[in-house]
């Protein structure tokens, strides 16, 4: 064999190094070759799979699913409640560009049921203002992804931030109704998200398993607290008149997922859904159960004291757990389901859930695009000013709540079907 070396390619094992003499059979053609420029990352999940396209001033957003199970019930009802929570312009605290993001399903679905084949689902943009970005063309926003795409590629779209602006959520809110349907229908999942905290202001939810989506639509904000709610509300509105934005917290809600679900060591629950959170638009920070809490806390006060399947079933909704289905693997010794008391450990343990809710917190920062004045530079590196135009969020969190559950979703319909697919 002739001695190779590694090559800047990086494509891993014998692929991407270079050989002495002639050609060898491990050096990659030429267009396998990894070349500045090229976009990768936008597929998500391994047998529940989606891959989406789109930009934000483009036609519209696509996406292609893959491994949904045939003979599901669906059609663009299913897919247009969580879409119109995602929408633009639903209120006077979200941003005012008005879309209307009807999906078009293309394929695979006849006469009302999925086929098993790949489902491509298209929502166009139809209120694009480009002329307002002519001023991003040459200098980068504060807090955008601007410097850092013209870093890795040379080239980038300015118009709304283009593949980097949350308008490619579109698509993803579209994938997670689909997941949302099958866990609901197959496994009897429910997920709901709200936002727990704007600015300084946090809401008080005693249960989050028992919260309804009834209390997070009672209000603009997506607050379950009635009492917290207006006043997220005023400060929203506040920091809008100041030319400003704000920041705050999500949470995310999963009950009904079995003991069972995920891998012990590189793909746990807990690592997937981490991924699909800090994938989204704005999440800087990502906790479950206790979380950042746990810090401070010692082990017997941490600890979920385990309770027998006699006392499990009085328990309120919070803490029962349920088992997967392991009929197909007769012979092994699955025990029952069993509860807890709490669950600090946020229904995963080890990576893998428990039964209990799954519970996730996300951080998400205050919109960069601003309409006041800031220092910034140009893309040659000159000093200048810089004032956002166009129509944006003050906060994030109302909009992000389906955008979140969709990833929430996806993840968990995707070890549903490896769960299954293992046993």
């Amino acid at each position: 064999m002739l001695a190779c070396e590694p090559s800047l390619y990086g494509m891993g094992d014998f692929r991407g190094r270079r050989c002495g003499g002639p050609r060898s059979a491990f050096a990659p053609p030429r267009a396998l070759r990894y070349t500045r420029g090229n976009m990768a990352g936008n597929s998500f999940g391994q047998l529940f799979r989606i891959t989406t396209a789109g930009e934000s001033h483009g036609p519209g957003n696509v996406v292609i699913i893959d491994g949904v199970p045939a003979g599901l019930e669906l059609s663009v009802d299913d897919l247009q409640p969580d879409l119109d929570r995602r929408r633009p312009g639903q209120s006077k605290i979200t941003t005012q560009r008005q879309e209307a993001d009807v999906p078009e399903i293309l394929s695979g679905i006849f006469e009302g049921r999925t086929t098993g084949t790949s489902i491509a689902i298209l929502i166009r943009n139809q209120d694009q203002r480009s002329k307002d970005y002519g001023d991003i063309r040459e200098k980068y926003r504060p807090g955008h992804a601007d410097y850092t795409f013209d870093a890795k590629y040379g080239i980038r779209d300015f118009r709304g931030g283009g593949r980097s602006s949350a308008r490619e959520t579109t698509a993803r809110v579209a994938a997670g109704a689909v997941a949302r349907k099958l866990l609901s229908v197959r496994y009897g999942v429910r997920i709901l998200g709200y936002v727990k905290q704007v600015g300084p202001i946090i809401g008080q939810i005693a249960d989050p398993a028992a919260v309804t989506l009834e209390q997070v639509e009672a209000n603009i904000v997506r607050c379950p607290d009635a009492e917290a709610a207006p006043r997220m509300i005023e400060l929203i509105e506040q920091v809008r008149r100041e030319m400003d934005s704000i920041g705050g917290v999500s949470e995310i809600v999963a009950t009904g997922v079995p003991a069972g679900w995920g891998e012990p060591v590189f793909d746990k629950l807990k690592a997937d859904l981490g991924k699909a959170m800090f994938s989204l638009p704005a999440v800087l920070g990502v906790e479950y159960g206790a979380g950042f809490a746990v810090a401070t806390a010692r082990g017997s006060e941490n600890n979920d004291v385990f309770l027998p399947p006699e006392a499990k079933a009085n328990l309120s909704g919070k803490s029962a757990g349920k088992t997967a289905d392991n009929s197909a693997s007769p012979g092994l010794d699955f025990p029952p389901a069993i509860g807890a008391r709490t669950n600090r450990h946020g229904g995963m343990l080890g990576g893998i859930s428990s039964g209990q809710p799954i519970i996730l917190r996300c951080a998400v920062k205050p919109t960069s695009s601003l309409p006041q004045e800031q220092p910034t530079v140009t893309r040659h590196g000159e000093p200048t000013t810089i004032a956002t135009k166009g129509r944006h969020d003050p906060c994030l969190l109302p909009r992000f709540v389906p955008m979140a559950e969709a990833m929430v979703a996806l993840v968990l319909a995707d070890h549903a079907l490896r769960h299954k697919a293992i046993g």
